[in-house]
């Protein structure tokens, strides 16, 4: 194998990845797998919605918020309300411009009284932790310990089976947005109710010494539960399949949450955060644009950047696009301008220079244990 990139940083699962016929390649400053020889992409989604997939996430950021008056600090930095998160507590919530652009989106877990975790996307873990150092009150409040941390994720129907088997502990049977310590060979896990595929499931937190024998248990634990390690190809179908926002795409520093549907993860009453005045205002005006679901009618798959059109005027455009393998369909999310983003309303998108029909759509576009009714 090639020597890495030395531009490119590797996770503590790089060699498990490579040994399991991980298809490497560079996303976000990191050789990560997009997908594993003799299964491929549809083969790993798929796996995660009927049985249990396992993401190395490693490459997250985490900054940690502690001391006195954290909470403060938080609660100045982000959209959300942390005062009503107890002790292993979790809310998703996002990072703003002064402008109500987007910084980040990320998740705040809840320590303890004076001690906030937040993980952020890999491609802003510099850009976030400047931005939060530059509005901290206390600046020295606020550490980068993204190095500290390896994350795994364990996702789908089975995911619950799988963790009782190689570190059980409490937060087995809590609904989402816990967070409880486990035990795996004498150390600490944080294990998390949270996700990014839709599916019942955990995201783990541990020391990145431990991050190969943590896999390993995993993946040998599991082998009659249909464990399958999943890269990121099918993470982000999986993601697209439920809507959920990926930065870059969805969400930018000229996008704001109400015109991306996130107007749920912000809280204008609980007090003036960075973006709060900007947030307001747009609230009360509405959106000019909104992120809309798009079932495309005919044959063709809206990539990232296709116009869509309404009556041949351009109207909008794709943020992210697949062929979901759970709907063995074509969808896409998109911004379009907010007088054509209801359900039901006929659009196109164009695809190599041809319109194709499509429909807006609520989403998720599939049912999963979480979204079912």
């Amino acid at each position: 194998m090639a020597d890495t990139p030395a531009a490119l940083q590797c996770t503590p699962l790089h060699a498990s990845h490579v040994a399991a016929g991980g298809q490497m390649v560079p996303f976000a400053g990191w050789e990560m797998p997009v997908q594993y020889a003799g299964r491929g992409l549809v083969a790993e989604h798929l796996a995660t919605r009927t049985a249990v997939g396992l993401f190395d996430v490693s490459h997250m950021g985490e900054i940690v918020i502690e001391g006195p008056g954290a909470l403060d600090e938080v609660q100045g930095l982000v959209t959300n309300d942390a005062t009503r998160l107890q002790d292993g507590d979790a809310m998703y919530a996002l990072l703003c411009h002064a402008d109500g652009g987007t910084v980040d989106d990320l998740y705040v877990y809840r320590l303890g009284a004076e001690r906030f975790l937040l993980v952020v996307n890999a491609s802003n873990i510099a850009k976030d932790f400047a931005h939060m150092q530059a509005h901290a009150a206390r600046p020295e409040r606020v550490r980068d310990r993204s190095t500290d941390f390896a994350q795994i994720a364990v996702q789908g129907p089975r995911a619950r089976e799988l963790l009782a088997r190689v570190a059980t502990g409490d937060a087995l049977d809590l609904p989402r947005n816990k967070l409880r310590v486990h035990d795996f060979h004498g150390a600490d896990l944080l294990v998390a109710t949270t996700g990014y595929t839709g599916e019942p499931g955990y995201e783990v937190y541990l020391p990145p010494e431990l991050a190969a024998d943590f896999w390993s248990a995993c993946m040998d634990a599991g082998s009659d539960l249909g464990v399958c390690p999943v890269g990121l190809g099918a993470r982000d179908t999986l993601r697209l399949e439920m809507g959920y926002a990926l930065y870059g795409h969805e969400l930018d520093d000229a996008t704001n949450a109400y015109e991306a549907r996130l107007g749920w993860a912000v809280k204008l009453l609980k007090g003036a955060f960075v973006g709060s005045e900007a947030l307001a205002r747009v609230k009360t005006d509405g959106p000019r644009r909104r992120l809309v679901g798009l079932a495309m009618l005919d044959r063709g798959i809206a990539r990232e950047g296709h116009p869509v059109l309404h009556a041949g005027r351009r109207v909008g455009g794709v943020t992210s696009g697949t062929h979901a393998p759970s709907r063995k369909a074509a969808i896409a999310l998109a911004y379009v301008e907010a007088d054509f983003a209801a359900p039901g309303t006929c659009l196109e998108v164009e695809i190599r220079g041809k319109p194709v029909r499509a429909e807006v759509v609520t989403y998720p576009f599939v049912q999963t244990a979480l979204t079912a009714p």
